[in-house]
């Protein structure tokens, strides 16, 4: 119970940090720099939380850098930037289709069977990501989605990119070891992003948006992340990957109780599409995903 508690929070945790993280951005932290101040926080906590660890081979490091690379960095920039000219509601749905990424990713790089089945699923899932990123209207401040979809779709490509890396990665190593040195590479690759932005920061901020800001860091970063890797050892990965899907349930919640965005039949209807893709795949695979975070 204890884990499946620890599930449900990361994925009610993601999905408010949305909503919390666009009005961050909007006038006062630019992307690139919040995505640093995200990692830079949770880095420095699991440092101090996790500070011994076993050794970690030379040849390895490279792998780490380049799990945080796709992983933690340029997924995570993608992800905000996306954010930033896209909904809330659009990203949690177009997040769900993490598992039909993945599919095609280890489809290429290591050989796994395509049957008709998941091809059909692959084909419907993505069907509903590409509609809604082509059809899905504007935002609430008039500005046309297609662009920030785009880059929420590929933030979700990395990241399965990165699910395929760190498999090996993953059975030689504590998660802890892994995560913290991933943090570690990933700083260094945002750091130059992050600092580009600071001229286009806006420091004069009130008091909530501090305090959002350190909520974001805090729990929708090192909290999460721990949660997560807590739950891994509790349940099968596969349990883990299912909660996702409480993101766009609790992602338009928030928005439409917020007042700040709106749902539609054709979202919906979009968002059903993936979710029959993902089911599809998932039906006919022993494979197991890993939740994105």
């Amino acid at each position: 119970m204890k884990a499946h508690f620890a599930l449900f929070s990361v994925n009610l945790i993601y999905a408010l940090s949305y909503g919390i993280s666009k009005e961050v951005m909007e006038g006062y932290i630019p992307s690139s720099l919040f995505i640093l101040f995200r990692v830079l926080g949770a880095g420095i906590l699991l440092w101090l939380f996790f500070f011994k660890s076993e050794k970690i081979e030379t040849k390895d490091y490279f792998k780490i850098a380049l799990a945080a690379a796709f992983g933690i960095a340029f997924n995570k920039l993608l992800l905000y930037e996306g954010l930033s000219h896209t909904t809330a509601i659009n990203t949690s749905i177009i997040m769900v289709s993490s598992p039909i990424l993945v599919l095609i990713v280890a489809s290429l790089l290591i050989k796994e069977q395509l049957t008709p089945l998941k091809v059909l699923g692959i084909i419907t899932g993505l069907t509903g990501a590409v509609s809604l990123i082509i059809f899905g209207g504007k935002t609430a401040e008039g500005s046309v989605n297609w662009y920030g979809d785009t880059l929420i779709l590929l933030n979700a490509t990395l990241y399965s990119f990165y699910l395929v890396i760190i498999k090996p990665l993953m059975k030689k190593y504590s998660p802890y070891t892994f995560i913290k040195w991933a943090f570690t590479f990933g700083f260094i690759i945002v750091l130059p992003f992050g600092l580009l932005q600071i001229p286009n920061a806006n420091f004069e901020m009130p008091l909530h948006i501090i305090i959002k800001i350190i909520a974001v860091v805090f729990f929708a970063t090192f909290c999460t992340y721990l949660f997560t890797v807590y739950a891994i050892n509790k349940v099968s990965p596969t349990v883990v990957s299912s909660y996702i899907y409480l993101q766009p349930i609790f992602a338009t919640f928030f928005g439409i109780y917020f007042g700040k965005e709106e749902i539609s039949i054709f979202k919906i209807g979009c968002g059903a599409a993936i979710f029959i893709g993902v089911y599809l795949i998932g039906f006919t695979t022993k494979k197991d995903f890993v939740t994105n975070v």
